[in-house]
């Protein structure tokens, strides 16, 4: 009986995770899209039908490219960071709340904060085993960006795990039922979206990956495979956390098709903004989130905690 949930779990984790990567393609593909229609020009076209197997031509490219490695790197660190970066990215998907028993975690909320803190050592250890001034700059950069920002998301999900007295994605569903969160904590709605951007290193927070000052940040030693990897990374962070956001604020039906277009609807959010807003300036991102949603955060934290302490003297 064991060895059989063992194969059965195994095997799902394998179908999701050939599903998210299939969906990470399509994202990039979706993104050079949108990102061409904004700018007034088609986007790839070319390859197959309206340019649909373009995701997958990069790939091979990317994969086919000789890999170059800088002669002073730490050359262990440099080369497993991007792939113990993909691998966090991936392993966040565990907590995603299905029906069908694939996987289970009563943990599940502080299981993805312990993934997210360590995506955070994927990139300084890819910053700093370059070798490089720019690596290391953007590296230093995004985990400080980083840190900064997981404290507001904490504390937004600390609101939650108050309001519904657990840390299982499950108990979102049953206390969404008859309304959404979304309507009773927009502004926390906001500033998780916001958080997110800065999370997975987007337009307007992507201070580690700084073209304009730092030529490509903590990854600009990295070439071909490597940066493939890195670049899959964040694209499954972008969807993992589109499918967060969905559950936690927009009603967590995932057995329902509406669940799916949500979750398109927020990545397309993500590319949007990639398309309108101008870079930050550093010293306002960290304005921004030790000043102004740190506040905010822990405001709604002491609400929600009076409300259930309201709840339970009225009720009790």
């Amino acid at each position: 009986m064991l060895f059989n949930n063992f194969i059965i779990n195994f095997v799902g984790g394998v179908v999701l995770i050939v599903f998210v990567l299939i969906s990470v393609a399509f994202l990039t593909l979706l993104e050079r899209k949108i990102l061409g229609y904004i700018q007034l020009r088609k986007g790839p076209n070319k390859v197959g039908y309206c340019g649909i197997i373009q995701p997958f031509s990069d790939a091979v490219k990317l994969f086919n490219k000789e890999q170059t490695f800088p002669m002073s790197s730490n050359y262990l660190p440099y080369y497993f960071s991007p792939v113990c970066s993909l691998f966090i990215s991936l392993f966040c998907w565990c907590v995603m709340p299905f029906y069908f028993g694939l996987f289970f975690f009563k943990l599940g909320l502080l299981f993805f904060l312990c993934c997210t803190s360590l995506g955070v050592y994927t990139v300084m250890i890819a910053g700093w085993s370059s070798n490089s001034m720019y690596s290391l700059l953007g590296g230093l950069r995004s985990v400080a960006q980083t840190i900064s920002y997981e404290v507001s998301l904490a504390l937004i999900l600390l609101s939650f795990i108050f309001l519904c007295e657990g840390y299982s994605l499950f108990d979102f569903k049953i206390f969404q039922e008859d309304i959404w969160f979304v309507f009773i904590s927009l502004p926390l709605m906001f500033i998780w979206f916001t958080s997110c951007l800065a999370e997975t290193n987007r337009t307007p927070f992507d201070f580690a990956e700084g073209e304009s000052e730092l030529v490509s940040g903590f990854n600009v030693e990295y070439s071909s495979g490597g940066f493939a990897l890195i670049f899959m990374s964040e694209y499954a962070s972008i969807l993992f956390m589109s499918m967060l956001f969905v559950v936690i604020f927009l009603g967590c039906k995932i057995d329902s098709l509406v669940f799916f277009i949500e979750l398109v609807l927020v990545s397309f959010f993500f590319i949007w903004v990639r398309g309108t807003l101008p870079r930050y300036r550093y010293d306002k991102l960290m304005y921004l989130a030790w000043k102004s949603f740190l506040p905010v955060a822990l405001n709604y934290l002491i609400f929600f905690m009076g409300l259930k302490l309201l709840i339970f003297y009225f009720m009790g």
